[in-house]
């Protein structure tokens, strides 16, 4: 019988690839993987890394950024079909349309979003540093695309900014709802909740902590308290259950499950290092423009 990690890690030296698996992807594929982490912190790797292949395991903005960053490289999407439906919320020309509304205004780009969009933004950011970005410009105005929930809460932290932010949202946070959390408040009264901005701002309003995948798990390393409501996808427990097995993890709601970060599972990576699929293309008129977007973040400390 075939052992699927064993070829994995096989076929990884003979190709001299990396695997890059987010947060979120099944624990199977997280334990095979060199890298694990959230959208900026992969975004970086892919930016430096020296091996000729990049196996993503996440969904197709993911592996695009990837090929962006590091185009002499090999990259390989696990799952064909893994894709994002709030990157699929806007289009470069709906973002073209909304600059044409708000001329000269900078645009700040979420990475949720496809190589066209980002080509027509100014700068990119994740949700770890979306503050940090928007901070650094001058400009009191700013559009902010394409997720409103992550501009909203940055807005709020921003005061003397206004933000100009598109109608998108990610589907599985969307579910979280202010009743799921003063339900866990007081199922679990000892416990801190930590939520992702992607959420609805009513819920963000209720948080204890409020911060992106990597920050949710900073948090929780440091915190001294030793139980925790996550509202983020569900992939994020896996990772803190393994790291702090002395902490205990609940999730907010039963439904912060992404169908397509849950696609990749072992045989996909291992199909995807036999037979080179799937192999991401991204067409240079869109890639060198996008680029600099992504370049632009990476810059901003």
């Amino acid at each position: 019988m075939l052992n699927v990690k064993l070829e994995i890690n096989r076929l990884k030296k003979e190709r001299n690839a990396v695997i890059l698996a987010h947060n979120y992807q099944l624990e199977e594929v997280q334990e095979v993987a060199d890298y694990v982490g959230d959208s900026f912190y992969l975004s970086k790797i892919a930016a430096s890394t020296q091996q000729d292949v990049i196996v993503f395991c996440g969904v197709q903005f993911m592996a695009e950024t990837a090929k962006i960053l590091s185009p002499q490289k090999k990259v390989l999407l696990p799952e064909q079909d893994a894709g994002c439906p709030l990157a699929d919320m806007i289009t470069a020309e709906g973002l073209r349309e909304l600059k044409s509304k708000h001329p000269g205004v900078p645009v700040v780009c979420y990475i949720n979003s496809s190589a066209e969009v980002k080509a027509e933004s100014d700068v990119c950011c994740t949700s770890a540093n979306a503050l940090k970005i928007v901070a650094s410009l001058p400009d009191k105005k700013v559009i902010f695309v394409p997720d409103e929930n992550l501009g909203d809460y940055v807005a709020k932290q921003l005061p003397d900014k206004e933000l100009i932010l598109w109608k998108g949202h990610c589907v599985t946070h969307a579910k979280v709802k202010p009743d799921n959390v003063k339900m866990v408040r007081q199922q679990y009264p000892q416990a801190e909740i930590l939520i992702h901005p992607e959420c609805d701002p009513s819920v963000v309003a209720l948080a204890d902590f409020v911060g992106s995948t990597s920050e949710i798990i900073q948090y929780a390393e440091q915190s001294e308290t030793k139980t925790f409501v996550i509202g983020t996808e569900v992939g994020v427990i896996c990772y803190l259950k393994a790291k702090l097995p002395h902490k205990e993890f609940f999730l907010l709601h039963s439904g912060l499950v992404c169908p397509n970060m849950k696609k990749t599972r072992l045989e996909s990576v291992y199909e995807a290092l036999l037979k080179n699929q799937y192999e991401i293309q991204v067409p240079e008129k869109f890639a060198s423009q996008a680029r600099q977007t992504l370049e632009r973040m990476l810059e901003i400390k």
